[in-house]
């Protein structure tokens, strides 16, 4: 396979530097530049064009809405944060505005070589704990599946929504018509009480039905 080319964009220095030592270790990565503010990481990334951003958004030069600007400007560019535990809510909100995968700074170096993989790839990663704050900071009801009375064939149609399978493709799984399944989404989506994917999404990880390290997300729908 081609390398895997990578910007590390982070305000700290150890950060940066520490990032850099991981990616020189392994054959299949290659680092084209470094980048300790905005400025610097829309210049390397129309520059050299990378593969994957790896990005601290809560360091000193960089903030949340630096995402939405690169996903905007190089909707090519897949995107892994690595970041200290924000609030509440900002996870969610990154994964939003652009960012395919999340860890923390305290994950260990495997984890984080793996996350690169699966970003690169188009799936998702999350970190146990980037996980868990995504769910608590999340108003799903999920109490109970059957307090919720859903059936067993929307729990089916839940998990493979959130393995990214579209609509089509559910329907082609389970032999039914795609009207069918829209029908089911919106029952689905009325009874659990969100909006979207990404509320199925974690209501099918808090239920078990779908890996809560790491998963799909479908493309829009």
């Amino acid at each position: 396979m081609e390398k895997i080319k990578i910007i590390i964009a982070d305000s700290h220095y150890l950060s940066r530097q520490g990032l850099a030592m991981i990616l020189n270790e392994n054959t299949d990565f290659s680092l084209a530049a470094e980048a300790c503010d905005y400025s610097e990481l829309t210049y390397h990334t129309k520059r050299h064009n990378p593969d994957l951003i790896i990005i601290d958004y809560t360091s000193t030069k960089f903030n949340i809405q630096n995402i939405e600007h690169i996903a905007i400007k190089f909707p090519n560019v897949k995107m892994l944060a690595i970041t200290e535990l924000p609030n509440n809510g900002t996870i969610g909100r990154s994964l939003k505005m652009g960012v395919t995968s999340h860890l923390l700074k305290e994950c260990e170096k495997d984890e984080i070589v793996e996350a690169i993989y699966k970003t690169y790839l188009g799936e998702r990663f999350l970190c146990s704990k980037i996980t868990s704050s995504v769910l608590d900071a999340d108003n799903v009801n999920t109490s109970s599946c059957e307090g919720m009375k859903i059936s067993d064939r929307e729990l089916e149609i839940i998990a493979l929504i959130a393995s990214g399978n579209s609509n089509k493709e559910v329907a082609e799984k389970l032999f039914i018509s795609t009207h069918t399944v829209t029908t089911h989404r919106k029952n689905i989506l009325s009874k659990l009480g969100v909006k979207n994917t990404a509320g199925l999404v974690l209501f099918a990880v808090k239920e078990n039905l779908v890996s809560p390290n790491h998963f799909l997300f479908s493309s829009a729908q």
